[in-house]
């Protein structure tokens, strides 16, 4: 299981201001760089899974970039707030986290294989931050859409923390591994944004220590 104590110290929402709306954000229909949907309905041999590993424009390019992936996109997930916006998620009042939905074909590439990735990519013991970037928007999470997806995130959850433990890291992962709730799409300028500002900004850095998956 997850340590995941630090989620406690994330502000609730002051019901004196509501955050969210009622209609969701206006976003792109179209990956910028492949051409093929970011929203459902997908074909029937494509999965999806769902990550949040820091700032997603970094993580959405990293995820992207793998052989496999048809699409994908950023958006807000595990909070309160209804279609929250990309303010009112770095406000912290919101609950939710970046993460990156991923459009994928399992003939290609499997979950486990996208697991391995995400854990190499980011530090997960870091809480409520990913480095410099700071903030319940920046924690780590593993956002599972069928029993299977849990069960594997689960035990590669343990088996990280072994291979953290054998390089001699001695911080627990904290990485939130639930099952997912309703994955809100961000807004249309960050969709694939590093492919769109290839200079922009990417504060994405793994640990150096190798997932056995």
């Amino acid at each position: 299981m997850s340590d995941f104590s630090l989620f406690d110290k994330i502000k609730p929402i002051n019901a004196d201001t509501p955050l969210g709306r009622t209609e969701p954000l206006v976003t792109a229909t179209e990956h910028f760089v492949f051409g093929h949907p970011i929203k459902p309905p997908f074909a029937a041999h494509l999965q999806q899974a769902i990550f949040a590993l820091g700032c997603f424009w970094g993580a959405e390019r990293k995820m992207w970039q793998q052989q496999g992936v048809y699409s994908s996109a950023v958006g807000y997930i595990a909070g309160d707030a209804i279609n929250p916006s990309y303010k009112e998620v770095c406000s912290g009042f919101s609950g939710h986290t970046e993460a990156v939905l991923v459009i994928f074909d399992p003939a290609l590439i499997s979950y486990g294989q996208l697991l391995k990735v995400f854990w190499e990519s980011h530090d997960p013991t870091q809480g409520m931050r990913q480095g410099a970037d700071i903030g319940s928007q920046y924690r780590s999470g593993l956002y599972t859409l069928n029993d299977a997806q849990q069960i594997e995130a689960q035990a590669s959850l343990i088996s990280y923390q072994q291979s953290l433990a054998d390089e001699g890291v001695v911080d627990k992962i904290t990485t939130q591994v639930i099952a997912a709730g309703e994955f809100y799409y961000a807004e249309e300028y960050h969709q694939q944004y590093l492919a769109k500002n290839p200079d922009g900004y990417c504060g994405l850095k793994g640990t150096g220590v190798s997932c056995a998956i």
